[in-house]
């Protein structure tokens, strides 16, 4: 039986939402991870590249 890792990383801060990192044998997959709100300089972190966070 294939195993599937469930991963609940809530959010923090000044984003929306929260996270869930599913590992399989076969891929990863990274689930609603948020938007900034607030400031605009916060706001514009939006439409940055995204920069992938993996837990210890």
């Amino acid at each position: 039986m294939n195993k599937v890792k469930i991963h609940f990383l809530g959010a923090s801060g000044t984003v929306t939402g929260s996270k869930f990192y599913l590992e399989t044998p076969e891929q990863n997959i990274m689930v609603d991870c948020g938007m900034f709100q607030g400031l605009k300089e916060l706001r514009e972190l939006n439409w940055k590249p995204f920069r992938l966070m993996l837990p210890k």
